[in-house]
């Protein structure tokens, strides 16, 4: 089979992926969330922190984050063409799970 005539696995930079999904306002805000380990990556049964803005994530992975005191667990479904409109980039990710922080007593 030629290589060149085989589809490319589509992926995407995960600072890309949260500024086209409208978790983060700009890429560099995403790229600095990244790079300071607070996103989880979970492939097939492997999960890893991710740590540089230049990581990929493909169609099928979840990841995990905190944003505003909640975890937030997404699969992606698409990686997006572009930064659109709210109801375009919720097609972009499926919400696995959202959990409240624990109460302080």
């Amino acid at each position: 089979m030629n290589r060149a005539a085989a589809a490319p696995d589509p992926s995407c930079r995960i600072d890309v992926w949260l500024w086209r999904a409208r978790f983060f306002k700009t890429r560099n805000l995403a790229g600095g969330y990244v790079a300071a380990g607070r996103v989880r990556l979970i492939r097939g049964a492997n999960g890893v922190r991710l740590d540089k803005a230049s990581r990929t994530v493909r169609q099928g992975d979840e990841i995990v984050f905190v944003l505003g005191g909640r975890a937030v667990t997404l699969r992606i479904l698409a990686m997006g063409e572009r930064r659109g409109p709210a109801s375009e980039a919720r097609a972009l990710y499926e919400l696995i799970a959202e959990t409240d922080p624990p109460e302080s007593p």
